[in-house]
């Protein structure tokens, strides 16, 4: 048996503009990875890198050569050596610098593992019989354009609200959670807000108490990473539960990831594969949250449905889950069809809905 990778870039289109604290996106690419055997071209593992411009470790000039060396370096391993034995074959072949390849190549060696059917962690989600909690984003713009995501997630069941906050104006921003708890309590919504660390410094206590009327269940990095021992004091003092997101990107070894949240003691913690160095990190993040009551939730970060049904299904190995941040399938026009269904704020895998993957159907028998 002769295994080979290669990987094709795709770029997703999103139906709108999509505004953050770090500016408007309106397109998003991506890199799915695809391992396969020569004796049986049928049977393709698929993964997906995809970092993210201006955020991701691995966001530098030389990422599409890095990733087409390591397509190679694959290629030439003899994998009987390792015995399939994914972390092993991970740490021998990629660098931790490119969190997002090691994401890939993960995903994809589970994929091929399992039979090349997009079903690498089987569960009761994989087979419907439970769905998962998702929180409905909201994206920055005009006010009218927020008010009108609010209303159509509202109207969608949802029953947690996330609002990306930070680029516009903050009484606007405050208006708009003060019109959601107007009508409905803390009880019957829960709201988040992601400040994506646009927060200054000596700003940042004086807002977080103007927040924390509304009740709210958390904020994300209210400033910027990289200032430990300031949100190590945010965290102490905050009216309003803090969750760090930003500041795990970069942080690979366990003793490091341990010393960042021994320090901060931040009240939750986001993980995101894409960002962090794939499943086998989180598994590092969720233990260490466990060991000092931190609480945590999964989001994607972007993701085409590939790098979103893993993810899913990597969520889907835990129970009494607060809601995830895994609802961005219907962000694309373009994304590949696949059996996740949003429905009444929660994430469903439905079976009887199969993989369209036309636009990466390349012939692999070359």
């Amino acid at each position: 048996m002769s295994l080979k990778a290669d990987y094709l870039k795709y770029t997703l289109h999103f139906r709108f503009e999509a505004g953050t604290s770090r500016g408007t996106l309106t397109e998003k690419t991506s890199y799915v990875i695809r391992l396969f055997d020569d004796e049986d071209p049928t049977c393709i593992g698929y993964g997906e890198c995809g970092p993210l411009k201006g955020l991701s470790y691995d966001d530098r000039p030389d990422f599409d050569d890095r990733l087409c060396h390591y397509c190679e370096e694959f290629t030439e391993l003899d994998l009987q050596l390792f015995s399939w034995n994914v972390p092993i074959v991970l740490n021998q072949l990629i660098s931790p610098e490119f969190p997002s390849i090691l994401f890939g190549f993960e995903t994809a060696m589970l994929d091929f593992l399992a039979g090349g059917q997009r079903l690498i962690l089987p569960s009761d989600f994989t087979s419907n019989q439970r769905s998962l909690p998702i929180n409905g984003l909201i994206w920055m713009g005009s006010p009218a354009f927020m008010r009108q995501q609010i209303e159509e997630k509202l109207q969608a069941g949802y029953t947690t609200l996330k609002l990306k906050i930070g680029a516009a104006d903050f009484e606007q921003e405050c208006d708009l959670l003060a019109m959601i708890r107007e009508k409905y309590t803390a009880e019957q919504i829960g709201l988040r807000v992601d400040a994506n660390g646009a927060f200054r410094p000596d700003e940042a206590m004086v807002k977080l108490e103007r927040l924390a009327a509304f009740n709210l269940h958390s904020i994300e990095q209210p400033i910027r990473a990289g200032q430990p021992d300031l949100m190590a004091d945010l965290c102490r003092h905050s009216p309003l539960p803090i969750a760090l997101d930003e500041e795990l990107i970069g942080q690979m070894e366990y003793v490091h990831k341990f010393r960042l949240l021994k320090k901060i003691q931040p009240q939750f913690i986001i993980l995101k594969p894409t960002l962090l160095g794939g499943l086998r990190h989180c598994d590092e993040w969720i233990e260490l949250a466990g060991r000092l009551n931190i609480g945590w939730w999964l989001t994607s970060a972007l993701e085409s449905n590939i790098g979103l049904n893993a993810i899913a299904q990597y969520t889907a190995r835990f129970k009494h889950l607060l809601p995830q941040g895994l609802g961005t399938g219907q962000l694309y026009d373009n994304n590949v069809d696949s059996p996740l269904v949003v429905e009444h704020g929660q994430l469903h895998y439905d079976p009887t809905r199969f993989w369209k993957l036309s636009p990466l159907l390349v012939d692999v028998s070359h």
